[in-house]
């Protein structure tokens, strides 16, 4: 890719409509994840690692459908769905990851309720996957 082609993908027009509009996206999935995790938690008395996975799986459906219809306008494998979608969820998995290491440390090390936890490993989260996913899927080919 030359230098002037990474210039246009990183005019402030475009990436920071698309950057709002992930973020706002994101906060409506946040709160699917939030109030999954938590009923998981508090209701069916799941341990935290296994709730993040169930509500961070329910986040993750309500992101992919999101993106691609109100966010991003450019998709690199957008023809192959199955194909975006699997990397959609691979950079996800990473994501959860770094979820699975904020809330470890978080409520493990640091003894702060899991809700709140989960709260501050979004903000972390939220940038791996923006980033990754924009780079990765969501530019011109």
């Amino acid at each position: 890719m030359n230098c002037m082609i990474k210039l246009r993908l990183l005019s402030k027009k475009g990436i920071q409509r698309e950057f709002i509009a992930y973020f706002l996206i994101s906060i409506l999935a946040l709160t699917v994840d939030l109030v999954s995790f938590s009923f998981c938690i508090r209701n069916l008395f799941l341990p935290w690692a296994i709730s993040s996975i169930f509500s961070f799986s329910a986040g993750i459906l309500v992101t992919y459908f999101l993106s691609i219809f109100f966010v991003f306008s450019d998709r690199k494998v957008g023809e192959n769905q199955l194909k975006e979608f699997i990397i959609f969820l691979t950079i996800g998995i990473g994501g959860l990851l770094v979820t699975q290491l904020a809330l470890l440390i978080g409520i493990e090390l640091f003894k702060i309720q899991p809700e709140i936890s989960k709260l501050l490993a979004a903000g972390l989260t939220f940038l791996y996957n923006f980033t990754l996913r924009k780079f990765f899927l969501f530019t011109k080919k």
